[in-house]
């Protein structure tokens, strides 16, 4: 997906804890725009040894198409977002909102690789009165999302 398609979806609408991930070398280079990489922890994946272990998903998986799109918190380094069983041309996208209107200043996403069929996203801050929620997008166009935690 390119650049501009995602700031044009963003635009337009804007499960256990961090074992279930795999190396990083898995996944496709992110993408991010916005004021992402503003606040401490943002840039990093949720893999790294200070997170490691801290997350927990929040709220029901959501699905749409036969994928997974889930959502998971810690209140020590932030949000992040995975895609399960996803087809190719598709990505997760974690969106944040400074303010914690629910409007996003913010966002990175993290592509499916050739040949795997999941992603999930570099970590979000979503700490101290920031909101962040997490989408599936493919093609373009967002499938499903969560709600902003």
């Amino acid at each position: 997906m390119s650049r501009r398609s995602l700031t044009t979806l963003l635009a337009a609408g804007g499960a256990a804890a961090v074992m279930a991930l795999t190396p990083v070398s898995a996944q496709a280079a992110p993408h991010s725009g916005g004021n992402y990489g503003a606040y401490g922890m943002e840039g990093q994946y949720p893999t790294i040894s200070s997170c490691a272990g801290t997350f927990g998903q929040v709220g029901p998986t959501q699905h749409a198409e036969g994928m997974a799109l889930k959502y998971f918190y810690s209140g020590k380094c932030g949000s992040f977002a995975r895609i399960e069983n996803s087809r190719p041309n598709c990505e997760a996208v974690l969106e944040r909102s400074d303010s914690g209107a629910g409007r996003a200043d913010g966002w990175v996403s993290e592509t499916v690789d050739s040949g795997v069929d999941y992603a999930y996203t570099m970590i979000g801050n979503n700490l101290d009165g920031r909101v962040s929620r997490a989408l599936l997008a493919c093609d373009g166009h967002e499938l499903v999302a969560t709600g902003w935690h």
